[in-house]
């Protein structure tokens, strides 16, 4: 019997409590933000000067100086102090795409050797972390360490494990962003300063625009026994071997089905510390796979929105190891189940509280509606490959094409009734005949815009990129992706593309054109050049790829092939003039993005070798062995030979397939070794990822298929890794 995986399940078998939860009140209200230096406890720690500065700093983006960082520090250190915190550490988002920090203590020591706490302003607003260990990509040598983290105003201060959490964004000695804030920040400016700009043609009283984000983190529990007795899992998050277990979601028995007592404690857990966090969860739910569940917050401004993901992922690890659960962020941690998303619903707010993808009721405010509606599907448009490039992963790329949300093929879906507006606005209608009925409650005035009711058609869940009512849901960003990749993208093609706009309709006003018709004339335009981007049916379908290829979209399943994208002449382009990101920074992306993948496949390769000689083989010659024996036997006993051949032959049949399966596993093990030595020896980073891809890459689904069949028939008692029934419905 297999010690590991027997072991693991009698410790299932034997733990059986639930963790008891004690929540600080009944009502979340009482506690939410309880560890979170806002608005509110800025008012009351610090002089109105100071919190008049902060204030203007988080709406404006204006400086803090030096006296009021000092004050804000000071008020920051008693409130911090006062909960029980002992350290304090600036919290970055490095390109690792997990999150870092470096704790140091407030204490402090006078020349008498007296003790005291101390934190001032300029250990608040700038730190100087080791930054040699960071991926970099190019960006600095070996021998030049210094980097230097930020504070982030906007995004408030928190308390965890005792810890004073400032967040920060993190920067090189020279200035390049080596971390995901500092450009998501660049590009909510530029976007905030194209988007009031386009604003003022229809309301002129708003001054400012964000990004809002309402994230949906999808994610699977494994029980931590059974996740520590399979090295894959534990090594890189996903499993590499393992057949199908006989039922899985075939009967969608999970979705949306009763949360199991077990997990719904660990629910409990997690969202109470998430909401002393200030961090808005509102939903959960079993999603589609079993051991698959899914929680979601209240929109919020992007930026904020992305450090509460970040986050709630830290807390959602560190409160299952309580649970004894593992939770796995991986976007493909199963093969045949469905994988995890993290999909971003995005939109666009102004101070003046209008959401601008949100149809009103006046003619002004459906122009205004069906400026932003379309520029963001022409942006969308011109830059699909970078915003492919940017959820482009060696996690993601299992769902990425592969008949799961999303396709490979970046298109947008808007409904029935507003395609068929879209449609109305382009062929630009003759005056007697200007008004029509797109459906039986939607009446469309060509002149005049009317109301626009919106749209109740079937969301269609195969479109990468789809509008959901009032907002986008881009739902290709993979589960353990940091948000901020793809925000990036969708901020800085949208800015580029409302300044083209302004240009285009100014000109047309400077002719003496209505303001009014100039802006429909703009658009009748872009939806005519960006028509192809949008498609209404099966996105999963092969008539669809036929169909993209048509129209000129890409269908881009390559990771080395996507990552080109960073560092098109397009993408540099449009990043430079916006101020987000330089040649020099998207190249150092470019080259972070495809070490992180090689690495990725060849931690997967040598473990999936290890397993396959170390544990898998020796398992199946083993019972290999046992059949053989059990066929001397029977020929020691039965003298019948009619007989002997009956009862032998089905063993030796099976001794033959070991055989065959394990002889297949040794060849191909070795060549994929020897595919990774000739690609460790490749200089040039380019050519090696397309070596791993192509030449590395396939023979772990190769190697797979050999190692499931064996599953299939050597003895379940002496099987060494927990099995796919196992591993999804013990919880």
């Amino acid at each position: 019997m297999s010690t590991i995986r027997f072991k693991a399940l009698e410790e299932i078998n034997k733990r059986r409590d639930i963790p008891k939860i004690s929540f600080p009140s009944d009502k979340i209200s009482d506690y939410f933000g309880s560890d979170v230096f806002d608005l509110p406890k800025m008012q009351k720690y610090l002089s109105k000067e100071a919190y008049k500065n902060v204030v203007e700093s988080i709406e404006t983006g204006a400086k803090i100086n030096r006296k009021t960082a000092d004050q804000i520090a000071s008020g920051m250190k008693e409130w911090a102090t006062g909960k029980g915190a002992t350290h304090y550490t600036h919290w970055f988002h490095p390109l690792t795409g997990n999150t870092a920090e470096k704790h140091d203590a407030f204490i402090s020591i006078d020349q008498d050797g007296n003790s005291f706490e101390s934190f001032d302003g300029e250990l608040l607003v700038q730190q100087e972390p080791d930054a040699s260990s960071f991926p970099h990509g190019g960006l600095r040598n070996t021998f030049e360490a210094r980097g230097y983290t930020a504070w982030d105003p906007a995004s408030p201060a928190f308390i965890i494990d005792k810890t004073l959490c400032i967040p920060t964004i993190f920067v090189s000695y020279r200035g390049e962003a080596l971390d995901y804030k500092t450009p998501l920040l660049k590009s909510l400016n530029a976007l905030d300063k194209a988007a009031t700009s386009v604003c003022k043609y229809f309301d002129k009283s708003i001054n400012k625009v964000f990004a809002t984000l309402g994230w949906e983190q999808e994610y699977f529990l494994v029980d931590e026994a059974l996740y520590n007795a399979r090295p894959d899992l534990v090594l890189t998050g996903r499993t590499l071997m393992g057949h199908a277990s006989a039922k899985d979601q075939q009967l969608s028995d999970h979705y949306f089905s009763s949360i199991p007592e077990r997990v719904l404690a660990y629910m409990k857990d997690f969202e109470a510390e998430a909401h002393k966090l200030g961090i808005p969860l509102k939903t959960r739910h079993n999603e589609v796979a079993p051991n698959q569940f899914e929680c979601a917050p209240v929109f919020e401004e992007a930026n904020l929105a992305n450090d509460h993901n970040q986050l709630l992922m830290k807390i959602m690890r560190k409160t299952a190891k309580k649970h004894h659960f593992q939770v796995l962020f991986h976007e493909k941690p199963f093969a045949g189940i469905n994988g995890s998303g993290k999909h971003n619903n995005w939109s666009l707010a102004t101070d003046t509280g209008i959401n601008l993808l949100k149809p009103g009721n006046t003619p002004k405010s459906n122009l205004l509606f069906l400026t932003f509606l379309v520029n963001i599907i022409t942006a969308v448009k011109k830059h699909n490959d970078l915003l492919r490039a940017t959820i482009m992963s060696a996690g993601n790329q299992h769902r990425l094409g592969a008949n799961e949300a999303p396709p490979a093929i970046i298109s947008v879906f808007l409904g029935s009734r507003l395609d068929e507006m879209l449609n109305k606005i382009e062929k630009n209608i003759p005056e007697k005949k200007k008004t029509l009925e797109v459906s039986q409650n939607l009446k469309l005035d060509i002149s005049k815009i009317p109301e626009i009711l919106l749209d109740n058609t079937d969301r269609n869940r195969t479109s990468p990129f789809a509008f959901t009512g009032n907002r986008f849901e881009f739902r290709a960003v993979g589960s353990n992706e940091n948000n901020a990749g793809p925000l990036i993208a969708l901020n800085t093609a949208l800015a580029d593309q409302l300044i083209r706009f302004k240009k285009d309709v100014d000109k047309l006003i400077e002719k003496k054109v209505r303001k009014d018709d100039a802006v429909l004339n703009v658009l009748r335009k872009y939806v005519s050049e960006s028509k192809t981007i949008r498609f209404e049916g099966n996105g999963y379908s092969k008539e669809w790829e036929k169909e993209a290829e048509k129209r000129g979209l890409t269908n881009i399943k390559s990771a080395s092939k996507a990552f080109k994208a960073f560092i098109s002449k397009e993408t540099i382009d449009l990043y430079e003039r916006n101020n987000v990101l330089n040649s020099k920074e998207l190249h150092s992306r470019y080259e972070i993005r495809i070490c992180e993948y090689i690495q990725k496949i060849q931690i997967e390769a040598r473990i999936l070798g290890d397993l396959a000689i170390n544990h898998i083989i020796p398992t199946a010659i083993k019972y290999q062995n046992t059949l053989i024996t059990s066929v001397k036997e029977l020929k020691a006993i039965i003298e019948d030979q009619g007989d002997l051949e009956a009862l032998a032959s089905r063993r030796i049949g099976t001794i033959k397939k070991i055989s065959k399966h394990t002889t297949q596993i040794s060849i191909m093990t070795q060549e994929m070794i020897e595919e990774r030595k000739k690609a460790n020896v490749i200089e040039d980073c380019v050519k090696r990822i397309e070596n791993y891809e192509f030449k590395v890459k396939p023979y772990l689904d190769k190697i797979r298929y050999h190692i499931d069949k064996l599953e299939l028939i050597v003895d379940d008692e002496i099987w060494p890794l927990p099995k796919y029934r196992e591993l999804l419905f013990n919880r």
